[in-house]
């Protein structure tokens, strides 16, 4: 098993390959976040919100369709990879805020966000519980946390976990663990976030509604 600094190295090596293609017809694997981004705009448009936070946002596909949409909100984008970060500011939307930084860490203030989004970054976290404390810590009371990821049932997920993610650090890739719904329950209860909505869907996708308490 690789260390905390080994699996957040082997992911920003990993992204800064692929900052460049990231958004095109050609980033293969990448590919498959864009199936994220339905559910996630679908859960925003049921509650305003003014200051979103998007967590592991690569080059910022996300914040560029929120962008498109409502251009009056305040967007902020943060990933640990300076070159997926470079790429996105270079987009040149105006008053969204680009932070390099740990989604493990993050570095705001108390209360400084209405929504948080996270779409297939999460698996890349080796510190999970750390994660959802900083998300409870920066949202604002009653704020949400709107997160997509890898899951399975247990059988499947041992093996995803014991041998696909060890063969993909082998190839470079920084991914570190997918997690059970059990496992996101605690860490949310943990952190003082209410589960709102919590189920898997189809191809070992994980959707996560979670509020900070009013």
């Amino acid at each position: 098993m690789k260390t905390e600094k080994q699996y957040k190295e082997l992911t920003i090596k990993e992204f800064t390959k692929a900052a460049d293609i990231y958004e095109t017809g050609h980033a293969g694997i990448y590919e498959m976040c864009k199936e994220d981004y339905p559910f996630i705009a679908s859960e925003l448009e049921k509650e305003d919100y003014q200051d979103l936070l998007d967590c592991g946002c690569g080059t910022g596909p996300m914040i560029s369709l929120l962008y498109e949409k409502d251009p009056a909100k305040h967007y902020t984008g943060i990933d640990i990879t300076p070159r997926m970060i470079e790429v996105g500011r270079a987009k040149n939307l105006k008053g969204v805020d680009w932070v390099v930084g740990d989604c493990e860490n993050l570095p705001f203030e108390e209360n400084s966000f209405d929504a948080i989004i996270c779409s297939n970054s999460f698996h890349h976290y080796p510190n999970p519980q750390n994660f959802f404390d900083s998300a409870e810590k920066v949202l604002r009371p009653g704020g949400r946390l709107i997160l997509q990821d890898y899951t399975a049932p247990k059988p499947l997920l041992w093996l995803m976990n014991h041998t696909e993610m060890p063969l993909a650090n082998l190839i470079g890739h920084g991914d570190v663990a997918a997690r059970s719904l059990d496992e996101i329950r605690t860490f949310c209860g943990r952190a003082g976030l209410k589960v709102e909505k919590l189920k898997s869907a189809k191809k070992f996708r994980m959707h996560l509604v979670a509020r900070k308490r009013a």
